[in-house]
């Protein structure tokens, strides 16, 4: 079934977002990501293994930090590429229930940068492709 694109992914836990972002690797593969990557390309560039490279790809992306898209190609040779899906992450503590004195509460909150048009584009071809 194909996803609603106007329904907001359910946001990931605060866990997931300090869990990627404390992944020595997975902080090398934000980094890298200046443009949309394949994981070969992500691979060598980072000096991580392929089967490695694929685990993190898939942690961050989980974690909302990242966006995949596809490449759909006439040769039938479509190319997954990620991108950095942010512009700032903010984790913040604040008050619990007010039932619970005394509990702090974490949130994590997410800076996005404007989808373009060919980007929305993008995303229902890759969401179709899934599907089919």
């Amino acid at each position: 079934m194909v996803r609603d694109p106007s329904r907001e992914p359910e946001p990931p836990s605060v866990d997931e977002v300090l869990d990627a972002l404390a992944d020595d690797a997975a902080r090398r593969i934000v980094a890298a990501l200046t443009e949309p990557k394949t994981a070969s390309e992500l691979s060598e560039e980072c000096d991580i293994p392929l089967s490695t490279t694929y685990r993190k790809l898939e942690m961050l992306t989980d974690a909302s930090l990242l966006s995949e898209s596809t490449d759909i190609r006439r040769d039938g040779q479509h190319t997954t590429r990620y991108s950095v899906s942010f512009d700032a992450v903010t984790v913040s503590v604040g008050d619990g229930d007010e039932g619970d004195a005394g509990s702090r509460e974490f949130d994590v909150e997410f800076s996005r940068p404007e989808r373009t048009r060919d980007e929305r584009l993008a995303d229902l071809w890759s969401e179709l492709r899934e599907e089919t």
